[in-house]
């Protein structure tokens, strides 16, 4: 699509999925076209930073990773506040909010997901209601912070514990509103879930399980102020926090024969059903062979690597993506680190706890066909190198290795 000779390479989303790819592409192919497009206004910077700099520790300057200038060195031409509108993949065009197209021999689609939003009754137009998911998110919702009274949070994943956290840092006083029984609960069992609320509860931090934002109350000009549980609670705040997972954003491929299901099809290579594209990232529902099954990830690493991949195979290798994620966070005054394969992927494997309340260590163990598979540790989490160690030899492990490995 270049000059004679050369490839043009087109990337929807410019994460850490989209720019490792760009990097292996021009590495690969010194001559290619490289067309990276974003719609956010910065380069890639560093989402796992973010929780940092809503604590204010971090600056929000030091979390960009690739300036303007690196593209520019590397001739990727960056188009951010871009939005892809079309996608033909019978021409091999993409085209764009600008009315630009971009003809592209391979296409890489590392687009992500959108945050779902609390839609509740009195939650249209009301100010004080914020997702957790980019740079520009985290500065606004830390403006609002330093200035808030009173806080909620809602969800059981990641994202409302780190908001929670975050919150609880600048000393508001703060809710957790969890629908499920526990934090985590299709990873936690009940003793990881006690001791999660352990911990939040020794900070603070009010917990409510088996309930959900049933609806808001606002002041006559708009802003937060209190918010309305499903059991009829009402808890005064001027700052909600959601984290409730996200919607694969796919809508770029509206039109085109690409397979779609929760996220974009793609088999282990990261090809999707048309030929010439690719995803990769969190919106890649990939062919996973280490459970043959298909699979989606939502970590950094994974990212990094899923775009690393996909790029070795537009350039023309035959590279399959096996990748032991990880994820390791804080947990108030402890720390947490889930590695591996979780049972939201598969739902029956085998697991195996141990809880140590005394220590603060708790492990939890996930076995496919007397393989470990995953891990889900709170407190001391060193032996997580160990854990990944023994997840990528794919062999079977002992009874006396397991007890070994749950040794807390």
């Amino acid at each position: 699509m270049g000059e004679t000779g050369s490839r043009t390479f087109v990337i929807i989303g410019n994460g850490v999925a989209g720019t490792s790819a760009a990097e292996v592409l021009r590495k690969g192919d010194p001559d290619a076209r490289i067309v990276l497009i974003g719609d956010e206004p910065h380069p890639l910077y560093n989402r796992v930073a973010l929780p940092k700099v809503l604590k204010g520790v971090t600056a929000p300057e030091r979390t960009i990773i690739k300036s303007v200038q690196w593209h520019l060195d590397n001739r990727v031409e960056l188009h951010l506040t871009t939005l892809v509108t079309g996608i033909d993949t019978a021409r091999r065009v993409v085209t764009t909010d600008s009315g630009e197209t971009f003809g592209y021999d391979a296409l890489l689609v590392a687009t992500g997901g959108t945050p779902n939003t609390v839609k509740v009754p009195g939650s249209d137009g009301t100010r004080g209601i914020y997702p957790f998911q980019t740079l520009e998110d985290t500065k606004t919702i830390l403006d609002r912070v330093r200035q808030s009274k009173g806080a909620v949070t809602t969800g059981g994943s990641f994202i409302a514990y780190e908001l929670t956290e975050g919150f609880r840092h600048h000393g508001v006083a703060t809710t957790w509103v969890i629908r499920g029984t526990r934090f985590l609960h299709r990873i936690l069992d009940e003793d990881g879930g006690r001791y999660v609320d352990h911990l939040a509860r020794a900070v603070g931090v009010e917990t409510i399980y088996e309930d959900s934002i049933g609806g808001v109350t606002a002041t006559t000009d708009g802003e937060l102020r209190s918010v309305v549980t499903s059991k009829g609670r009402e808890i005064e705040c001027d700052l909600l926090g959601a984290g409730l997972g996200l919607k694969m954003r796919v809508e770029c491929l509206a039109g085109t024969p690409v397979k779609v299901n929760r996220g974009i099809v793609t088999n282990e290579y990261l090809e999707t059903n048309v030929p010439g594209v690719y995803a990769a990232g969190d919106v890649a529902e990939f062919f996973d062979t280490s459970i043959n099954a298909y699979n989606q990830m939502g970590t950094w690493n994974s990212a990094g690597s899923h775009g690393k991949v996909a790029a070795a195979n537009m350039l023309g290798n035959r590279t399959e993506f096996r990748e032991v994620p990880y994820y390791t966070s804080t947990m108030f005054d402890s720390q947490m680190a889930a590695i591996g394969i979780m049972p939201e992927s598969v739902p029956d494997m085998e697991a195996v706890t141990r809880l140590n309340m005394d220590r603060g260590i708790y492990r939890r163990l996930f076995f496919i066909d007397g393989r470990l598979a995953g891990a889900a540790l709170i407190g001391d989490i060193r032996v997580r190198r160990e854990l990944m160690d023994t997840i990528r030899s794919q062999r079977q492990v002992s009874n006396a290795e397991r007890e070994n490995l749950l040794s807390v």
